[in-house]
């Protein structure tokens, strides 16, 4: 999974990044000192395969990763090559969904790029910007598909539906809100335009501290965020960058005491990374053994040939079943044999479902 960062100039976009990742990516106050994209692999916090890999006494333990892209700030402008303009608008098409970071504090010592603080004018400013861009990409297809619209039936309904995108973004409106005709082929023509404001967003409210322990709720800013958010079906978490830099330079107990203190049950990172699985639509199996305890993220509605082509195509071209035991039963019962005595070891086919927190040994011939 890949989320690009974005936001406008000196929003926190790059000391959450750094927070996040810990990659050291410059943080300044000024616009544009994010020039070149910094991406950041991070793990994903899993309990689940920790405690396989204590139950296993594995060589290795394998989390599942999140790639992060920090997206320099964004400008009004930025679609006709203002500040670092259509560079950055193509980093953004190669993620699969967007953080989107909103300054929702005061703070004299820092310049917001518009003289005030205003997040949903922030946000608007951004995807006015990705709009426009999206717009460019309507008006080429556009174009192409005129020329054929007249003699064949299906470039006339890919046609309509471009003008219906196009009327639909020139209202202010991200693609993402756009109802697409109940047609695979225009459904498949619209996933290969690649909108940038067709990818699910994620808000972060970046709050001062004081407004962490409520979640915002005592926050206007953070308020006027949510209610922006719901209208398009987006996801919110509220979080202070400057916080999660702190947090970032602890080990796992003094993280723990640090976030208790702060009257916090979990680190931005954890919110982040809850609200990308739901957002998206992903969960997560395991593969446990002396060798390696691993966890490999797929789609919810993932069947069990397709899971195993997550391991290798060999997996998935040879799939003959897969044992499937839910976690908490293995680490109940001690191993796998013991949760098979009990009948706890179900032996599924090509049909079956993966659901979340399925420990999985798969059988295969090739």
């Amino acid at each position: 999974m890949k989320l690009g960062i974005v936001g406008l100039p000196n929003v926190g976009k790059s000391t959450l990044f750094n927070s996040l990742t810990k990659a050291g990516a410059e943080s300044a106050n000024y616009p544009f000192c994010t020039i070149d994209p910094n991406i950041g692999i991070v793990p994903v916090p899993d309990e689940r395969i920790e405690k396989l890999g204590e139950l296993y006494h594995t060589k290795k333990v394998t989390h599942a990763t999140i790639e992060f892209v920090d997206i320099a700030g964004l400008v009004k402008g930025a679609s006709k090559g203002e500040g670092l303009g259509n560079q950055f608008l193509a980093n953004i098409r190669e993620v699969d969904a967007v953080v989107h970071v909103v300054r929702c504090f005061e703070d004299s010592n820092i310049v917001h790029v518009d003289g005030s603080i205003d997040p949903v004018r922030d946000i608007e400013t951004i995807n006015l910007e990705l709009i426009f861009a999206d717009l460019e990409v309507l008006e080429r297809r556009i174009a192409k598909v005129a020329r054929t619209r007249q003699m064949d039936k299906a470039a006339g309904k890919e046609y309509d539906m471009l003008m219906a995108i196009k009327e639909h973004l020139e209202g202010g409106n991200r693609a993402a809100t756009f109802e697409v005709p109940d047609d695979d082929d225009l459904a498949a023509a619209f996933r290969d335009y690649n909108l940038l404001t067709a990818k699910p967003v994620i808000y972060a409210a970046n709050v001062a501290e004081d407004d962490l322990a409520d979640d915002g709720a005592g926050n206007e800013y953070v308020q006027a965020v949510r209610k922006f958010a719901e209208s398009e079906g987006s996801k919110v978490f509220v979080i202070c960058a400057q916080i999660e830099q702190e947090i970032s330079e602890l080990d796992d107990e003094e993280r723990a005491m640090f976030l208790e203190d702060l009257g916090l049950k979990e680190s931005g990172l954890d919110k982040l990374i809850a609200a990308s699985y739901d957002l998206l639509g992903l969960m997560s199996f395991l593969t446990a053994g002396e060798d390696e305890c691993r966890a490999w993220t797929i789609k919810q509605g993932t069947k069990a040939p397709q899971a195993a082509g997550k391991i290798h195509t060999d997996f998935e071209r040879g799939f003959i079943k897969a044992e499937v035991v839910n976690y908490k039963d293995l680490l109940e019962l001690g191993s796998l044999a013991a949760a098979r005595e009990k009948g706890l070891v179900g032996m599924e086919g090509k049909d079956y479902v993966v659901k979340d927190g399925d420990v999985i040994l798969f059988r295969f011939n090739v």
